[in-house]
């Protein structure tokens, strides 16, 4: 069964950071491409940041280019995203999501090119 479980989010006072963790698990030692997605309240769900199986490769979102930053560890599948400068509008519940099938970037921003997700972890930015 594969699972995917986040950890990091919390409260944060504007300006601030916070950092994101992600792993995957029931997935052998095979590694996959892996990104970020967050839903604030009354929003659709928006694309973050995601990370090729190796790690070669990083899309972000326009609203957190230079902001935030993807990584993964060197072995299995655990992903990180460090956030800084982190403002009120980047309150949102932060899922991961996982793709095992064949990963292209240009589909990385749509939530169809990802077949497993978490549950969320939320995210709140203090003004």
């Amino acid at each position: 069964q594969v699972q995917l479980v986040e950890s990091g989010g919390g409260l944060v006072q504007a300006g601030g950071s916070l950092r994101l963790s992600c792993t995957a698990s029931g997935l052998g030692e095979r590694r996959y491409a892996m990104g970020w997605f967050r839903q604030a309240p009354g929003k659709e769900r928006e694309f973050v940041a995601v990370i090729s199986r190796i790690g070669v490769t990083t899309v972000y979102g326009d609203s957190v280019k230079g902001r935030f930053t993807i990584s993964r560890a060197n072995a299995g599948n655990t992903v990180f995203l460090q956030m800084n400068t982190l403002k009120p509008e980047d309150t949102a519940v932060y899922y991961c999501a996982l793709n095992s099938l064949i990963f292209e970037v240009s589909s990385a921003a749509s939530e169809s090119a990802y077949d497993y997700w978490g549950q969320g972890t939320q995210v709140t930015v203090s003004s």
